[in-house]
């Protein structure tokens, strides 16, 4: 079993199925050495976190929110490797997208739970770039959405 999986299993995360697309794009484009991850929203087995944070969500909870987007965000990154995680050289650059009121500013805290997430699963090689904007709006009312670039062997 790859060290990837190893951390994942002591960290009691199963990866789901990479999630489908909801329209006209792809999961994945790999280019060259780098995989680009489409957007993934924040879901759990329950169904979509939806919410929006400084109304009805706490910055925890969005952090929570941010970190199943990254769950899902490995589950493409193992499909586009073919199930190799050997392949995975480190994360590079995330752009996380929260569902924010105008007065919210804490929108990096929220992030962070998906960066976490990433140096707790992939260590040094989690490290990485990142964006993390607020949006009036997202896709279905989720509270996140988060997109990623990765770099392979």
């Amino acid at each position: 079993m790859h060290p990837i999986d190893l951390r994942l299993a002591e960290l009691g995360v199963t990866l789901p199925d990479a999630p489908a697309p909801a329209a006209n794009y792809v999961p994945f484009v790999i280019t060259g050495n780098l995989v680009h991850i489409s957007g993934q929203i924040s879901q759990n087995e329950g169904g979509l976190i939806k919410g929006r944070l400084g109304d009805d969500l706490a910055v925890e909870q969005g952090a929570d929110a941010a970190r199943r987007c990254a769950i899902s965000l490995l589950a493409q990154l193992k499909k586009a490797c073919g199930g190799d995680f050997s392949r995975v050289s480190k994360a590079v650059k995330l752009v996380g997208f929260v569902n924010s009121t105008p007065e919210f500013t804490d929108q990096p805290k929220v992030i962070n739970g998906a960066s976490d997430f990433l140096v707790a699963v992939l260590g040094e090689a989690g490290r990485h770039a990142r964006s993390a904007v607020s949006a009036a709006s997202l896709p279905l009312g989720v509270a996140v959405e988060i997109e990623a670039i990765f770099e392979l062997r």
